[in-house]
């Protein structure tokens, strides 16, 4: 994917009405430190465009950034923040629904995970639930940089037990730091956004 433009178009609160956008979405979804703002920035070379802090829970919004007028990365709210109330965080889990269940653009949630550890019953939760909600959640496994490569397929394997994951979930190993991983997903992206494209194409009744 060739980014030639990319700018923040949308940002919804729990109180907002979500957008009705005639793009296709792709939605990323992860803890509050798994790095969700540095992959978007990677992803679209921009160094600020998703403030990244050192401070989780920061996006507590959902967010809605136009690439190239071709496409929508949506970035949702973290989740497991602990210095937020249970009040703040079913409204959060209230607006990811709202949101999944909602949009008629949303063609793939990717779920951002920590490739160091196992994956916390908040990690569970989530891959769970945006199962239950109708999506196979795509995982994308995130500080690539921080294991050896030796160790790389063994966490994988890790991610892919705790998470309860089939064999046919797709786990794409990532760092912000070097970029390793970049063009997988992307290829995954576009075939997703190929495939629905050919979807859309077809005359009902034609072989």
């Amino acid at each position: 994917m060739i980014v030639k433009t990319v700018n923040l178009e949308t940002v919804c609160g729990v109180t907002s009405r979500l957008p009705a956008n005639q793009l296709p979405e792709v939605a990323f979804a992860g803890k509050s430190n798994v790095g969700k703002s540095s992959l978007i920035n990677g992803l679209v070379n921009r160094k600020s465009l998703a403030r990244t802090s050192q401070s989780p829970g920061k996006t507590q919004t959902i967010n809605f950034y136009n690439l190239n007028e071709e496409l929508y990365l949506v970035d949702l709210p973290g989740y497991g923040y602990a210095k937020v109330s249970q009040e703040i965080k079913e409204k959060w889990g209230k607006l990811i629904e709202r949101y999944l269940h909602g949009s008629q653009q949303l063609r793939a949630v990717f779920l951002l995970i920590d490739i160091r550890h196992e994956p916390s019953a908040n990690d569970k939760s989530m891959y769970d639930w945006i199962c239950y909600q109708g999506y196979s959640p795509i995982i994308i496994a995130t500080k690539l940089d921080k294991i050896s490569r030796g160790q790389v397929q063994k966490h994988v394997q890790m991610i892919r037990k705790g998470l309860g994951a089939g064999g046919d979930t797709k786990i794409l190993p990532f760092s912000s730091q070097t970029k390793q991983g970049r063009e997988e997903i992307w290829e995954t992206i576009e075939g997703i956004l190929k495939e629905n494209s050919e979807n859309q194409g077809e005359i009902p009744g034609e072989e």
